[in-house]
């Protein structure tokens, strides 16, 4: 399975992933800010979240990294949690502001 095959698969997958609070998946929220794909089928996401203090902030890391991981081909994943940039609801994909009536 090629790099592209498995970035196509872990977008496909963190489309799966809720903030409990919000019904818009992680990808189309703009929370992720950057997926690699090592020679070695590491997987490495830097993300962020809605507010620093999100409350749900463990179970949403913990579940991206479960569901990444069981993809066929990825050996392991890696996920950075990070602030810069902080996020703003323009990072939202137009889905997502019609979801959430920013449209």
């Amino acid at each position: 399975m090629s790099k592209f095959d498995i970035e196509e698969k872990i977008v496909a997958m963190l489309k799966t992933v809720f903030d409990p609070e919000i019904p818009v998946d992680v990808y189309d929220l703009g929370l992720i800010y950057k997926i690699d794909v090592s020679d070695k089928n590491e997987v490495t996401i830097d993300m962020t979240l809605t507010a620093p203090n999100c409350p749900a902030a463990d179970f949403i890391v913990e579940d991206v990294r479960m569901k990444v991981d069981s993809i066929e081909g990825v050996a392991s994943t890696t996920i950075n949690l990070v602030f810069e940039p902080q996020w703003d609801k323009d990072m939202m994909s137009e889905e997502a502001k019609l979801e959430l009536g920013f449209l």
